[in-house]
């Protein structure tokens, strides 16, 4: 047996064990040559004090077989518990998520009838790090972490997937008329990557009228690549506006490894009871057989699924009295998806697949760049005097602090407030405190460790210190109004 024959597979939690046999079922029914092995994962592991949801033996074998089949899980409430995709996603390198999404009309309802998108979102960086801090009574923060290799190997991703499935336009989405340095340089990335793919289309869309143009005129959009959250989100959107959540599988791929799943939750409100619909899973594990290199298999079943769909013969989410033939549970769908194995759709396009259409992608890297340590950011928690930056100000004046570091600025959640700033301005307990060196002369770390002794010396209590950097000449850091 190869390698990759032997898959990893999760049964999950509530309607978890119930899709995932329908979908084995309909695999086996087709043939698809592949061996399980079972690991338990999600909620009975979390209770058994596993904080991920997962065993140490379960990962070996998730580590071993490189492929994993997942139906969905529930995460207990309350605090403690970290959430088990982004453990897998990050722990295995499964940098690119794909989701596609396309109208069924009519035995579907849309309203965008020609609606065939696929959304491929980075899956280990940006907020999703859930690296927080709370510094002060009255501020928290999140790091948001955007690399160059993570944001070439997911732009690459998309790319070499619209080549692959000969789709004609890549759409970049990002806000990067904000984070000018995050999103600017995954912006920056796909615009230089876009030049070794002229046969493809490629635009951007700033995020918030991106998700409006996926909400409103999805037709208009083909392959999307962004960032991991904004891609968590228009997903959703994209799920809804084809016409079901339940609908739509999800691929999790890796330099080796891959996750495949449904894109929907565990609904423990109808566990058990026969009524799932198992297509959100069936389509992710059709997309695991196209990675496998078994295109042809993924065709037999997905062409047979569209056959089941065209007859009339619907789970009960998708059921509509006048337009569906039949209502099943379902087994009773998996029993007819295998009933139509070898027969395609007459009304809905068929599936098909080139021989090799498994995406492998590689990045070389990059030479660092020559780093000028310029400035220091001191961020400190205070709240004397009613918050007056004034005081705060001048007091940091007078820090008996080196000649090389002097306090250029102080701003409040982004905002100047130090020197002429408003008074008008919300202040919090949360300052920033710009320190940099009034002829630019570069610095280095001596002369921060000697600010800080001096800001503590003058009685200032700081939370974390951010340095400033030129790399290669260029400045890596926001300015603040009036710099």
């Amino acid at each position: 047996m190869s390698e990759q024959s032997r898959i990893t597979v999760a049964h999950g939690d509530g309607i978890g064990p119930e899709i995932m046999d329908a979908t084995l079922r309909i695999m086996d029914a087709a043939e698809v040559d592949l061996a399980y092995d079972t690991i338990e994962i999600g909620e009975k592991v979390y209770k058994a004090g596993h904080k991920s949801g997962i065993s140490p033996e379960a990962w070996q074998t998730l580590r071993d077989n490189k492929i994993f089949l997942k139906a969905p899980i529930t995460t207990p409430q309350g605090g403690g518990y970290k959430s088990l995709n982004v453990t897998i996603r990050k722990s295995l390198g499964l940098y690119s998520n794909v989701r596609p999404f396309r109208a069924y009309v009519p035995y579907v309802p849309s309203h965008f009838p020609k609606m065939d998108l696929v959304i491929v979102r980075e899956n280990e960086e940006d907020l999703y790090a859930g690296i927080e801090h709370q510094q002060t009574s009255e501020v928290v923060q999140t790091l948001k972490l955007i690399s160059d290799p993570g944001s070439e190997k997911i732009i690459r991703y998309a790319f070499e997937y619209a080549k692959a499935y000969g789709r004609k336009k890549v759409t970049c989405m990002t806000k990067d008329n904000i984070m000018k340095h995050s999103d600017g340089m995954f912006h920056d990335i796909f615009n230089k990557i876009k030049l070794e793919y002229p046969e493809i289309e490629a635009d951007h869309w700033i995020i918030d009228i991106g998700s409006a143009v996926v909400a409103a005129r999805p037709e208009t959009l083909d392959v999307v690549v962004t960032l991991n959250l904004y891609g968590d989100v228009i997903s959703d959107i994209a799920a809804e506006v084809a016409g079901s959540v339940g609908m739509s599988g999800s691929s999790n791929v890796g330099m080796s490894h891959g996750m495949f799943e449904a894109i929907h939750g565990s609904a423990p409100d109808i566990a058990g009871q026969n009524i799932a619909n198992p297509s959100g899973l069936l389509n992710g594990a059709t997309m695991m057989l196209v990675q496998l290199g078994k295109a042809d298999k993924a065709e037999l079943i997905q062409n047979a699924w569209l056959k089941t769909l065209e007859d009339g013969i619907h789970t009960g989410d998708i059921y509509r009295e006048g337009q569906s033939v039949k209502k099943v549970g379902t087994r009773e769908f998996a029993d007819a998806v295998i009933e139509r194995l070898g027969q395609k759709p007459s009304k809905l396009t068929p599936v098909k697949y080139n021989e090799d259409v498994a995406i492998k992608v590689s990045i070389e890297e990059k030479p660092a760049k020559k780093k000028e340590l310029v400035g220091v950011d001191v961020f400190i928690d205070w709240r004397e005097d009613g918050r007056n930056p004034d005081t705060i100000g001048n007091k940091l004046l007078n820090v008996a602090s080196t000649q090389n570091l002097k306090l250029k600025l102080i701003s409040n959640r982004g905002v100047l407030v130090y020197p002429n700033g408003m008074e008008e301005t919300f202040k919090t307990d949360h300052w920033r405190c710009r320190f940099t060196n009034p002829e630019g002369k570069i610095l280095n770390n001596s002369d921060v460790i000697e600010l800080l002794q001096s800001v503590q010396d003058a009685g200032f209590d700081f939370i974390k210190t951010e340095h400033l950097y030129h790399f290669d000449g260029e400045r890596g850091y926001s300015l603040s109004q009036g710099e």
